[in-house]
């Protein structure tokens, strides 16, 4: 599902991000990216969904030789995926339904299809109720779990959160941690980025940890020389 062999990730304008990070996830896994703030989490996942390109090292993920995409490839490789940031980011002029649909909407899904799997995602994520409520009538947690429906809505093989319990409350993050073992169970593979030791007590998981772009340790097994 996902393999990074000898990947590193400098920027010119500050000290380097990533060293020398080889590591593989396979089908089915759900797994923390742990560590500090700093510590390359949100840049590690920009080169899973190619925001970035790394210096050096090769990076293949759900079948896509992710450092060789041309540009006009990366949207097919972003329509095996999805993706959960901190903050929401939902549209605040629609509402939860329409924030959901628009990410079938834009891949040119016929309307029938759009209403089913946006209110199946909504169920799931325990929203249909709240369907017609923009963004500023919901809750932070709300608008997460929104944020969530809308990336799995075009059941993706893979999914990565960056932070997403980090403006939320305690309770509201134990919610949606159980959502992500939820969406796991069902066959997506997961990976969680946080800096919140808490997450892995709540829900003990394999771990990746990394400081200042180092991984220092991983319970994860490590590609042999054939893969």
């Amino acid at each position: 599902m996902i393999e990074m062999v000898h990947v590193s990730k400098a920027y010119d304008v500050s000290p380097q991000a990533l060293f020398d990070i080889t590591l593989k996830v396979e089908k089915g896994k759900f797994v923390y990216l742990t560590g500090p703030s700093g510590a390359g989490k949100t840049t590690l996942l920009k080169l899973l969904y190619a925001a970035e390109r790394p210096t050096a090292g090769e990076i293949r993920v759900t079948g896509f030789d992710v450092v060789r995409l041309k540009p006009r490839e990366i949207p097919y490789l972003r329509r095996r995926l999805g993706v959960v940031f901190q903050g929401a980011k939902l549209l605040s002029r629609r509402t939860a339904f329409e924030n959901v649909a628009f990410a079938l909407e834009v891949l040119g899904a016929k309307r029938r299809e759009v209403l089913k799997k946006t209110t199946q995602a909504l169920h799931l994520v325990g929203l249909e109720r709240k369907a017609q409520c923009f963004p500023s009538q919901l809750s932070a947690g709300e608008q997460q779990r929104v944020a969530i429906a809308r990336a799995i809505v075009n059941d993706p093989l893979l999914l990565l959160a960056d932070e997403p319990t980090g403006n939320i409350d305690p309770g509201s993050a134990e919610e949606i941690v159980k959502l992500f073992n939820e969406i796991n169970f069902r066959g997506t593979t997961v990976v969680l980025a946080t800096h919140n030791d808490g997450l892995p007590l709540m829900l003990p998981k394999e771990r990746i940890v990394l400081e200042r772009g180092r991984m220092v340790e991983s319970s994860l097994p490590m590609p042999s020389a054939g893969d």
